[in-house]
């Protein structure tokens, strides 16, 4: 049975509101959101309002979102000059992300039905860096399978095949490339409030009465931002 933790809930609230955090901590993990997440406009804003540098130029986050807003859209070309613009050497010093930038190019051509230009692009990009990296070919082969379910036959495309066609395909290689570009600004790959929020929900279930500590006492509401008994 869970041990009870003596603590009525007022009193609880309470002892959390001591806990003292920092403002200038507080704004620069909600600069951090913004700046990782893309909200340059808030950023900006934000910025003014706290006068806290956001140790990056915030015109890079646009140009961060617009490479982001192709590749979501599937226009590959367009988001690898807007890279080779800002940066050459993120895709230089990343192979696989430009492995993975060119299988999202032959999937484009294979969505829109161009079978033989993507026979030629898979050929004279792909096949070549599929020897350098052997261990990128059976991806490769995965891809290429797409062209076997064209037309009529698409939707009997096997589930793993079919999720290439997906718009989480294209999502996760902008996750990808957006990662890329922030480690190349010396930023974060994902925001740390997200993370935190991870960390304490973590740390309440071990607390918790299923957990080691079983204790049973107010947990943070997530969704309703409330601390409940």
């Amino acid at each position: 049975m869970a041990k009870k933790l003596h603590l009525a809930f007022p009193e609880w609230e309470r002892k959390l509101n001591d806990v003292h955090v920092s403002r200038d901590d507080m704004n620069r993990l909600i600069m951090d959101y913004l700046v990782i997440e893309g909200y340059k406009d808030a950023a900006e804003c934000f910025a003014d309002e706290t006068g806290l540098d956001p140790d990056v130029e915030l015109a890079s986050i646009e140009n961060r979102m617009q490479i982001r807003s192709a590749i979501q859209r599937g226009d590959v070309e367009d988001a690898i000059g807007r890279v080779n613009e800002l940066d050459p050497e993120i895709l230089d010093t990343n192979p696989l992300l430009f492995f993975h930038l060119q299988q999202l190019r032959l999937i484009e051509l294979i969505r829109r039905g161009d079978v033989l230009e993507a026979l030629a692009f898979a050929s004279e990009e792909l096949a070549p860096r599929g020897e350098e990296h052997p261990d990128l070919l059976p991806e490769l082969e995965r891809t290429m399978g797409l062209l076997a379910f064209q037309g009529r036959l698409a939707g009997a495309a096997p589930a793993d095949l079919s999720a290439l066609l997906s718009p989480a395909q294209r999502l996760r290689t902008a996750t990808e490339l957006n990662a890329a570009i922030l480690a190349s600004q010396s930023q974060g790959k994902e925001p740390k409030l997200p993370r935190l929020l991870t960390m304490m929900t973590a740390g309440e279930e071990l607390l918790g009465p299923h957990g080691p500590g079983k204790l049973d006492f107010p947990k943070l509401d997530l969704e309703h931002r409330t601390r409940l008994p």
